[in-house]
């Protein structure tokens, strides 16, 4: 029962984080500029903003993960990880934002997962020392 909780946490977070403007504007786009002769086609516009939108909602959605109180902070992080490394990946490929080539994702994915690990070791370095500062008032 309380994955069905979490799961509707996840949809709530994301939905409220993504919006629906990036949709409508697109749509608005795709409508207005298709006809006109552009680098950037109307459905490549449109593509890149559902796209995007539908990234902004998984990551957003993807801090529930923390929530679970049975899970380790390195399993939600983990999980976390993967969620977030799919749905950039699969945006950036879908967009033609990157070439698919294995030596470039290759970089993209080490360059990723370094960035991902500093923050979340600089976010739990603040969030213990703020933990330690809090229990240090409460007790004194």
């Amino acid at each position: 029962m309380k994955n069905l909780s979490y799961a509707k946490q996840f949809l709530l977070i994301g939905a409220c984080f993504a919006g629906l403007g990036p949709i409508v504007g697109g749509t608005v786009i795709w409508q207005v500029l298709s006809p006109a002769r552009l680098t950037l086609t109307g459905s490549q516009i449109f593509i890149a903003i559902v796209s995007t939108y539908i990234l902004a909602f998984i990551q957003a959605g993807s801090s529930v993960f923390h929530r679970i109180e049975h899970w380790s902070p390195l399993k939600a992080a983990l999980v976390q990880l993967v969620c977030i490394y799919t749905v950039y990946t699969a945006t950036y490929l879908v967009n033609s934002w990157m070439p698919l080539k294995w030596n470039v994702v290759a970089i993209y994915t080490a360059i990723f997962v370094f960035a991902y690990a500093v923050i979340w070791v600089t976010v739990n370095l603040i969030t213990k020392s703020v933990t330690k500062k809090l229990n240090k008032q409460i007790e004194g």
